[in-house]
C-alpha cells in the first residue's frame, strides 16, 4: 500500500493525473489503476472529478492527512537507514604502540577526523609486533609502527621520517651554539640527562647511539611517557633525546624548551608506515584517506 499512498499524495498535489504522471514517469492508466486500488480497498472516493481536474472528497482529505503521514514516517526511516549504514562503513579499528599514541597518533586522528569527520574510531594499543599481528589477523582495520614492513599478505604505506632530537631547557648550557657551531655527541657524555624506559625501541636506539659514540650520561630519570619527560626537564635542568615527530613549535614554546640540532642524530631515522590487509573490507572512503593522509600528516607535525 506504501507505493500507492505515495502516488495518491502526488496526485493530490499536482491535482492532475498528467502533471503527476510526468512527475512520476508513469502512465496515466498506471496512475488511475494504482488510486483506484486504494478507493477499492478502502470502499470510498477519494476524488471528486471535473473534467481533468481532481478535488478530494472530505474522506479524500482525511486520506491525503493520513498518506502525508505515512510518507514523513517512510522518509525518516530512510534517513535512519542511511545513518546506519554510514556508521557501520566508518568504523575503522586502529592499532598502536604506546609511543606512536603519544608521538604519530594525534595529528594522525587529527587529519583523519577532518577528513572523514563522522568515522567511529577505535583504538588497540600493543608493541609493534603485536600490532602487525592484530593487521595480519583482522583484529584491527590499520596499524600505525615506527618502522618499515615487509610481509606477504599486508599493504605498508610510508608517512614519513622520524629521527630523534635533543632537547633542552631555554638557557640551559646547550642551547645556545657553541664557538664550533652546533652542539656535538661528546657534549652529552657525563650530562644530566632523562631518558626513555627501557624495553622500548626509542631506549634500544638510544643506548646504541650512547655506545656507538662511547656517551656515558648522567641519567636522572628513566620514565616512559614522553609528556613527562617534557615537563620535567626544566625542572632537573636536564636532556633528553625525544622524536622529531614529537616535538611541534606549540609544544616546545609552553614549555619552556629548544630543540639543538646534533648532526649524528639525523642518523637516527626511522620510518613510519601504516599498515593493512591487502584484502581487508576496507571502505572506499578510508582507503581514500589512505592517498591524501601523508601531505596532511606532515604539514601537521611541521606545525
Amino acid at each position: 500500500m506504501l507505493e500507492e499512498l505515495l502516488v495518491f499524495t502526488t496526485v493530490v498535489e499536482q491535482s492532475s493525473l498528467n502533471k503527476a504522471s510526468k512527475l512520476l514517469n508513469l502512465s496515466q492508466p498506471a496512475l488511475s489503476r494504482k488510486i483506484a486500488k486504494l478507493e477499492e480497498e478502502w470502499g470510498v472516493a477519494l476524488f471528486h472529478r471535473k473534467g481533468k481536474r481532481l478535488e478530494l472528497t472530505r474522506v479524500g482529505q482525511e486520506a491525503y492527512l493520513y498518506a502525508l503521514e505515512q510518507r514523513q514516517r517512510h522518509q525518516n526511516f530512510l534517513q535512519a537507514v542511511s545513518r546506519f549504514k554510514k556508521a557501520e562503513r566508518t568504523v575503522v579499528t586502529l592499532g598502536a604502540s604506546l609511543t606512536t599514541i603519544q608521538t604519530t597518533l594525534p595529528p594522525l586522528v587529527k587529519a583523519m577526523m577532518d577528513k572523514f569527520p563522522d568515522i567511529e574510531l577505535k583504538l588497540v594499543t600493543g608493541k609493534t609486533h603485536e600490532i602487525v599481528s592484530h593487521v595480519r589477523d583482522k583484529k584491527v582495520d590499520i596499524g600505525v609502527v615506527a618502522s618499515s614492513i615487509s610481509e606477504a599478505g599486508l599493504k605498508c604505506i610510508p608517512l614519513f621520517q622520524d629521527h630523534l632530537e635533543l632537547v633542552v631547557p631555554k638557557g640551559h648550557e646547550l642551547a645556545s651554539p657553541t664557538q664550533d657551531g652546533h652542539p656535538s655527541m661528546d657534549d652529552l657524555n657525563g650530562r644530566s640527562m632523562i631518558i626513555f624506559s627501557k624495553g622500548t625501541w626509542y631506549r634500544r636506539l638510544v643506548d646504541d647511539l650512547f655506545g656507538r659514540y662511547g656517551i656515558v650520561p648522567d641519567v636522572r630519570m628513566e620514565i616512559d611517557s614522553f609528556e613527562a619527560i617534557v615537563r620535567l626537564l626544566p625542572i632537573c635542568k636536564a636532556a633528553s633525546l625525544l622524536p622529531r615527530s614529537y616535538l611541534r613549535r606549540p609544544l616546545l614554546r609552553d614549555n619552556g624548551l629548544v630543540s639543538v640540532p646534533i648532526p649524528e642524530l639525523e642518523q637516527t631515522r626511522r620510518e613510519t608506515c601504516l599498515i593493512y590487509g591487502e584484502k581487508s573490507e576496507l571502505t572506499s572512503e578510508t582507503k581514500e584517506w589512505f592517498t591524501q593522509i601523508r601531505e596532511s600528516l606532515v604539514e601537521e607535525l611541521s606545525l
